[in-house]
């Protein structure tokens, strides 16, 4: 919750700032000075600050909340409790007086080994204690063991710093909290702060590093150009074969009312399966071997390419197809200078989503017998909690997806300029 109302309040500071502040004092182009913009996808235009502003609050907030050595100090969200912190138990057996007793706490990093300090065991039946404890782990102390009177005896903890507890039950201490277990064993947890867990989120420097690693040595005898490049060869030739089949499909569907009742059933049947529930069906038919990764790619991108070209042409304006007929075109000319160029943009867009859905796709595609590839590489690293590789590849495949889409965009620019002016 803490880190999405931080990313709440940059995002509505740097909306006020950059539009308010800094684009209202600046000079205004044309598309500022429409009257109508409101629908008008010529005047929605991407706002370059907002998507600078945008990437660098991500990697700044990754660096808050894991005490990047990238940032200042003041900027570290409040880390774990790290040093020597003490609690007070309070045992009491039938028959005497509650006696107090203090334990000791030495909380230590994570990966490094510590042994508990030696205390003095003080006064009274209930003896002080020590314990070892590493960041973001607990520690049971069995703070019984070495009293004078035992569980046997019929002692126990009631209270722990001067706070009253039972079995089950937790108690705020001033650098963590304990938790009674149910056989009455205190369990001490150090104070986590806001950080992450280096397991769980490394700090940007750590995967920087280990990327560099990677791309010197490899990963499992292979570069990580050649595992990128395997996942790219894979996810290009499933989404070629899918646009070669689904479009022409799309097309037939969107002219024929016998095409479009034969597979509009089977469309339609196919397109909320999601393609990981296709993997073991993939695997009887056509093995293990690269068939399998690229049919499971071609079948994601199948269905998608087609209900796009099949809304492409289901949304060429009439008047368009009329005005080609009353000129004497043939339908071989209505096809090729109506219906073609005006469905476009939707197949653009199809191809869009489908190359989106093939790079997820490819990750689950890797998991069966792959001995190269990004997604064999994340998985592989996931089994043995390397948490660095699998974000080093989760953001290698968002950088070549993202290139890809740039490149499509560019493509349809090009191609489609007509799009969204009528």
């Amino acid at each position: 919750m803490i880190p999405l109302l931080i990313y709440v309040a940059i995002f509505v500071a740097a909306y006020l700032i950059v539009t308010k502040v800094v684009q209202g004092a600046g000079v205004k182009d044309y598309t500022s000075l429409k009257t109508v913009t409101f629908g008008d996808e010529s005047a929605v235009r991407p706002n370059r600050a907002a998507g600078v502003i945008s990437i660098l609050t991500i990697f700044v907030m990754w660096g808050i909340f894991t005490g990047s050595s990238l940032l200042p100090g003041f900027l570290h969200a409040p880390g774990p409790f790290l040093g020597t912190t003490t609690f007070t138990y309070t045992a009491q057996v039938e028959g005497q007086a509650p006696d107090d007793a203090t334990v000791t706490v030495i909380v230590h990093p994570r990966g490094e080994s510590q042994e508990a300090p030696e205390v003095d065991p003080g006064e009274g039946f209930a003896k002080n204690d020590s314990v070892a404890i590493a960041q973001w782990r607990t520690g049971l102390v069995n703070v019984i063991k070495n009293d004078d009177i035992s569980k046997s005896d019929g002692a126990r903890v009631i209270a722990i710093d001067g706070q009253k507890i039972a079995p089950g039950e937790t108690v705020k201490t001033q650098d963590g909290s304990v938790t009674l277990s149910d056989k009455g064993t205190p369990n001490f947890e150090p104070a986590k702060g806001w950080q992450m867990e280096p397991l769980y989120l490394p700090a940007p420097e750590a995967v920087w590093t280990r990327s560099l690693q990677i791309l010197d040595e490899g990963f499992r005898n292979f570069t990580l150009l050649e595992h990128l490049g395997f996942s790219l060869f894979r996810v290009v030739l499933g989404f070629l074969l899918g646009a070669i089949v689904g479009i022409p499909l799309g097309y037939a569907m969107g002219l024929s009312n016998w095409f479009r009742g034969w597979f509009d059933p089977i469309v339609e049947f196919m397109r909320p399966v999601p393609p990981l529930a296709l993997i073991p069906l993939v695997i009887i038919w056509a093995g293990i071997g690269e068939a399998g990764k690229i049919i499971l790619l071609f079948l994601a991108a199948l269905w998608i390419m087609a209900i796009a070209a099949r809304s492409g042409v289901s949304g060429v304006k009439i008047s368009k197809v009329h005005a080609a007929y009353s000129l004497g075109a043939s339908k071989w000319q209505v096809m090729r200078y109506v219906i073609i160029p005006n469905s476009l943009p939707e197949i653009f867009t199809g191809a869009r989503v489908a190359m989106g859905v093939c790079w997820g796709t490819v990750v689950a595609a890797e998991l069966v017998a792959a001995e190269q590839g990004a997604g064999m590489m994340i998985m592989t690293a996931s089994k043995f909690q390397n948490t660095d590789i699998v974000i080093m590849g989760i953001m290698l495949i968002g950088v070549i997806g993202f290139g890809i889409d740039m490149l499509m965009r560019a493509a349809e620019r090009f191609l489609v300029p007509w799009k969204g002016k009528g």
